[in-house]
């Protein structure tokens, strides 16, 4: 083994987790090699968080033009997308960051090997037929999305897909309801196409407020979005048409130009050698780790979604950033899970932090509920029928804060400022006492007073 082959750190994966940990690990003096068989940035930057929200803001577009008049705007051309030219734009940027990440590695002294590494014993890997050795290894190869077991899904697209599709759906099919399909189904329909989506159970957005994800349906349905409920499928077959049709198991068909199947993600640990050296997986193939990141092999570490804690971009690199000030700044650091903010980016969005109301009273609190739902001021000129949902969770016995839920495209941004108050451990009388900033929905926050 070449001494250029020796390195402190070895990581698999350049996505968020891995690029934070390996950055500030090599800042403060590893020598790291990170290993990437994709573009540097992972799934959040190339495929997930990023070039979604661009999308998201592409299909908002249409709402925008739809309430100029009411502002006293009129335009005498009709309106036209060119899904080419926003899908152009949208690599652009991709392109961008990726170049940034690479540079960012560079700065630090990182090096990247382009290839698909694969462990050999629990200090060697090999990749590209070559062989690298090191004293720690990070796994950080994120998750990948998931396929249903029936019959013809290989027709079917992922959103991996349906971010590079060269010609939008006319007629789009989502199967799932989870917050990649409500996110999809929202974008497509915004850039005008129609969406149907078929779910298992009741409800959107599983594992969500139940008052938020009701309050999100309602509005999907009022932007012409169909959701079908309590649909098993069973198969997927190519119409005569060329497009489509998705069969239930109680004999439902839906027809469409393309099917996209958004039933989650897993963890992308396959081929990695992992369970060979010692490894242990979960059953749903995730990298079992504990508050350290360690994995069952001491010198072995698992940060990011391979781990399927909190499959969150900023959760990985707080991991990865956690386990390099542990083992390479003595500063022993671990992350803190509660009070994680989540927004959801469909149209309205969702933001919330904290504990859910059905989570709540499921670990045992007394509760407060506070709850409110108003036409934000933007539409009371234009006319359009959408509503904002606010709604506070609150333990009786403390009277602390423990959940913030809102509906409404500016939902993400205020609930970022309300995670920090609920980390401090605000009150509901702290709320009380906070002077609201008028006109804004924000402030419902902090006027809240009748209990529901």
């Amino acid at each position: 083994m070449t001494e250029q082959n020796e390195f402190d750190l070895i990581t698999i994966g350049a996505g968020s987790g891995g690029v934070a940990g390996s950055r500030r690990a090599a800042v403060y003096g590893a020598r790291v090699a990170i290993f990437e068989e994709s573009r540097v940035g992972g799934t959040c930057v190339i495929r997930g968080c990023v070039p979604k929200k661009l999308l998201m803001y592409g299909g908002q577009f249409r709402d925008a033009f739809d309430d100029a008049p009411g502002y006293g705007w009129a335009s005498g051309e009709a309106l036209r997308f060119d899904w080419p030219i926003l899908l152009e734009r949208k690599n652009r940027e991709i392109d961008r960051l990726n170049q940034i990440y690479i540079e960012m590695l560079g700065k630090a002294g990182v090096t990247l090997v382009r290839q698909r590494a694969r462990l050999v014993d629990t200090n060697t890997v090999e990749a590209g037929g070559r062989r690298y050795r090191a004293k720690t290894i990070m796994i950080a190869t994120g998750g990948r999305p998931s396929l249903l077991s029936i019959p013809g899904i290989e027709h079917a697209i992922t959103s991996d897909d349906l971010l590079e599709i060269a010609e939008l759906p006319r007629k789009l099919l989502v199967i799932g309801g989870g917050y990649i399909a409500v996110e999809f189904a929202s974008i497509c329909r915004g850039l005008g196409a129609e969406v149907t989506i078929v779910i298992r159970g009741q409800h959107i957005l599983n594992g969500f407020d139940d008052d938020i994800r009701q309050a999100l349906e309602v509005e999907m349905r009022r932007r012409g979005i169909v959701i079908n409920a309590g649909f098993q499928p069973a198969g997927l077959t190519p119409a005569n048409d060329g497009g489509f049709t998705l069969t239930g198991q109680d004999g439902r068909t839906f027809t469409a130009d393309q099917v996209l199947c958004a039933t989650g993600r897993h963890p992308n640990s396959a081929g990695l050698g992992l369970e060979d050296v010692g490894v242990k997986l979960s059953k749903g193939g995730a990298v079992l780790a504990d508050d350290w990141s360690r994995t069952s092999v001491p010198n072995i570490y698992a940060v990011g979604d391979v781990t399927d804690r909190v499959n969150l971009t900023p959760v990985a690199i707080a991991e990865g950033r956690a386990f390099a000030e542990t083992l390479y700044n003595n500063n022993p650091l671990q992350v803190n899970y509660a009070n994680i903010p989540t927004a959801v980016f469909t149209n309205p969005a969702i933001g919330t932090v904290g504990l859910t109301e059905h989570k709540a009273r499921a670990e045992g609190f007394e509760l407060d509920i506070y709850r409110t739902s108003f036409r934000p001021m933007k539409y009371t000129l234009s006319g359009r029928e959408e509503r904002v949902m606010i709604k506070l969770v609150v333990d009786r016995t403390t009277d602390r804060v423990l959940g913030c839920h809102m509906l409404g495209n500016d939902g993400p941004e205020i609930v970022q400022g309300l995670a920090i108050a609920l980390n401090c451990g605000a009150t509901k009388k702290d709320f009380d006492r906070t002077i609201g900033l008028h006109p804004s929905a924000a402030e419902e926050f902090v006027t809240l007073r009748e209990k529901v």
